[in-house]
């Protein structure tokens, strides 16, 4: 499980797909939503701008998990 490390109160799901890599740009988080399946503990989740909180998971289309954790 990777972890990631947020020093403000939350992240959308755009910014962190962003971060991980799975998108290069911002712009592509709309795309890579419609193309892929993501949950965000353990519910499908398609909204760009769903706020990730500490202690968030969220599950990637390529099986990655992810956890957000405080810096």
């Amino acid at each position: 499980m990777e972890r990631l490390s947020i020093t403000t109160e939350y992240i959308t799901l755009g910014q962190l797909l962003k971060e991980v890599g799975a998108i290069d740009t911002g712009g592509m988080a709309k795309w890579y939503l419609s193309e892929h399946i993501v949950y965000v503990n353990d519910e499908l989740e398609n909204r760009r701008g769903k706020k990730l909180y500490v202690g968030d998971r969220v599950k990637l289309a390529h099986e990655t998990l992810i956890e957000i954790v405080q810096a």
